[in-house]
């Protein structure tokens, strides 16, 4: 961190800010310019923070000069992390999808959802068995029992499966039905005590990005997770939320390369909830591919029509069996395989 001084700070002021670097353990150079001052904190610069300096008599402004996110960073883990989730490699030279219905209906809905997932070629399922809603009137998950026919499900194909854990307390359930990848959604990105739940486990999570979240934002969330132990960490981009309505939500492709270079954990994409619509889903898939995302999280039910959630951005098997087909292309390009 760097304290940078007014023009007239006083050495009683500069005495003041050195103290109190010190006072935390770590040591502090003093650069004395022309016009200004400028105050080096040395040492783990993760204990200071700039509120602590800039309220400081004789203090113009503060700030961090190394990243605040020290384990999920590359700088920390030059080469790419590779995440195994029971065999299946989530970060490698293959492209994986994980397709499923939005929710856990059904044991009828999810067998037939398995068997398509499986048939189109994927080897991992998502589903929720606990839904947030925005309305506390609508379908919220079949919870518990809706795990047990997920799971049930699954293995009758041997698929992992991805779910989404909105509530700690539900923590020992997760792993009493062997949940594979826990998801934790958009709405919980910044619930730090979830975040150091999963943390302490040894199980894959996918952290999707806050619908609001800045990538700064979305770094620490997952610096949360791994400071418990936990490095198994997805980054997945679902859409942000901006102006526009013409969709549900804004695909930042452009955060897939940031995230590239700022971390060595792998990335996927959530096509289906940034664009919210069924007929959009192939379009932000291809070029999230494209742009190097390594792998793609996209919804898909047996009969959308009779979906109970998010009906309208959900594929029918054939056409998720088009888009793997023309994932494959887009994969081969840029060398990869799906």
């Amino acid at each position: 961190m760097i304290i940078i001084m007014n023009s007239g700070a006083t050495d009683e002021q500069i005495d003041t800010v050195v103290n109190k670097i010190r006072s935390f353990g770590l040591d502090a150079n003093v650069s004395r310019g022309t016009e200004r001052t400028v105050i080096g904190a040395i040492g783990d610069e993760r204990k200071l923070d700039p509120e602590m300096f800039d309220s400081l008599s004789g203090v113009e402004y503060s700030m961090h000069i190394v990243k605040q996110y020290k384990i999920v960073s590359r700088e920390s883990h030059k080469h790419d992390s590779v995440i195994d989730v029971g065999g299946v490699l989530i970060g490698g030279n293959q492209v994986q999808v994980i397709g499923g219905p939005c929710s856990v209906e059904t044991q009828e809905q999810m067998d037939l959802a398995a068997e398509h997932v499986y048939t189109a070629g994927c080897r991992l399922m998502r589903g929720g068995a606990f839904k947030p809603r925005t309305s506390p009137y609508t379908f919220q998950g079949s919870g518990e029992e809706g795990l047990k026919m997920f799971r049930n499900a699954a293995d009758k194909y041997n698929l992992r499966i991805v779910t989404e854990l909105m509530d700690a307390r539900m923590l020992d359930t997760f792993l009493k039905y062997d949940v594979d990848v826990i998801q934790i959604g958009t709405r919980s990105m910044q619930n730090f005590e979830l975040l150091k739940e999963v943390g302490r486990i040894n199980k894959p999570v996918i952290l999707k990005r806050g619908m609001s979240a800045t990538i700064s934002e979305w770094l620490m969330a997952a610096e949360y997770i791994a400071a418990g132990g936990n490095h198994n960490i997805i980054f997945c981009e679902r859409g942000i939320r901006t102006f526009e309505t013409a969709y549900r939500n804004v695909l930042d492709v452009t955060c897939i390369p940031v995230l590239k270079k700022e971390t060595h954990l792998p990335v996927i994409v959530d096509p289906s909830h940034a664009g919210g619509k069924a007929w959009m889903v192939p379009a932000l898939a291809r070029a999230a591919i494209a742009a190097g995302a390594d792998g793609l999280l996209v919804e898909m039910h047996p009969n959308p029509c009779e979906a109970w959630c998010d009906a309208d951005q959900a594929l029918n098997p054939q056409e998720f069996e088009s888009l793997m087909g023309s994932l494959k292309g887009i994969a081969g390009v840029i060398g990869r395989s799906l």
